[in-house]
């Protein structure tokens, strides 16, 4: 039989599921917005996106890439001579987007890792919810999946724990 939370702990698994989802939310956004980056900077068009500056409050900026850069270059290991150059000034909130993901995928992991343990449940699946913040969309789907999995097992668990006989002995005179 695999080893299944105890019901002393759902106040902490329903907490850890909600602050999952939060997190899994804001991180799907921030991966979204990172790969629109990624695709402006990268791709031909060569741009990013800015705060201030010369260019008014949000606008795009260009990006000199360096003669040894190559579309394929970016992706392939071993191939990172490859300098690009911003023409922009102000706030590069392209760069920004980069950071902000960074830093909330550490607390996305750590979302994934309190329910996890919390959970009980196996290694592969923590592998499974870390990608979440990694694969574009993943984490919007795991976020609904795991949410009516962790409420239909709770509710499972409850109603079978309310159904059952009291295991303290009563007294009789």
């Amino acid at each position: 039989m695999p080893v299944q939370p105890k019901l002393a702990s759902f106040p902490a698994i329903r907490g850890a599921l909600k602050f999952y989802q939060i997190a899994s939310v804001i991180t799907g956004i921030g991966l979204l917005l990172l790969l629109a980056e990624m695709i402006l900077k990268y791709t031909p068009l060569h741009l990013e996106l800015f705060a201030g500056g010369s260019g008014g409050f949000l606008w795009f900026a260009g990006v000199i890439a360096g003669p040894d850069c190559a579309w394929w270059s970016l992706f392939l290991p071993g191939t990172n001579e490859c300098e690009m150059t911003s023409l922009g000034d102000g706030v590069n909130i392209s760069l920004l987007i980069l950071i902000a993901h960074g830093w909330f995928y550490v607390v996305y992991l750590f979302a994934c890792f309190r329910l996890w343990s919390l959970m009980r449940w196996g290694f592969p699946r923590f592998i499974l919810l870390a990608l979440g913040g990694v694969v574009p969309l993943l984490s919007f789907v795991m976020e609904g999946r795991v949410a009516r999995e962790v409420k239909s097992y709770l509710a499972a668990r409850e109603e079978r724990a309310a159904s059952a006989p009291d295991p303290t002995p009563t007294e009789t005179r």
